[in-house]
């Protein structure tokens, strides 16, 4: 697996495209999830785009990292994404383990939070995120909100 961690300005037209066909493809259409996928957050200057490929560049895994007072008051790593293709490769942990280092290293005094998916509370809970918030729909889907505390 190869990790990239790109500015806007550093995607390719293919790599952007690939980017916006897997997020629209799984949140929009497998998800069954109507909303505005293109939010202007992928263009701002600070915003990070990861993703991780294939030996062949194939995308596989995707997340987008924002930074302080974009999306909250501490940076925030959402657009989580693993391919189709690339399901049940252990691939979901190394993206976000990658997506956490980058946001710390990048602004290590801001803090990290999210707005996940309320099934993969579980998953960011291993991961070292806490919930503070109760349960909310976004989009229709349930959601909480978690803060990063690192270990």
């Amino acid at each position: 697996m190869q990790w990239q961690n790109l500015t806007f300005n550093q995607l390719n037209a293919n790599t952007l495209y690939d980017i916006l066909k897997l997020r629209v493809d799984v949140f929009v259409v497998e998800q069954a999830c109507a909303y505005p996928e293109l939010d202007d957050k992928d263009r701002h200057p600070e915003t990070q785009h990861l993703i991780g490929l294939s030996p062949d560049g194939e995308l596989l895994a995707y997340a987008r990292i924002l930074p302080p007072g974009l999306s909250y008051p501490e940076a925030s790593i959402g657009r989580v994404v693993v391919s189709p293709a690339g399901r049940g490769k252990g691939l979901a942990m190394p993206l976000m383990q990658h997506a956490i280092e980058s946001a710390l290293t990048t602004w290590p005094d801001a803090g990290i939070q999210i707005g996940a998916q309320d099934y993969l509370k579980a998953f960011y809970q291993k991961l070292g995120f806490v919930a503070c918030s109760e349960m909310y729909l976004e989009d229709g889907i349930p959601h909480l909100d978690m803060r990063y505390h690192s270990a």
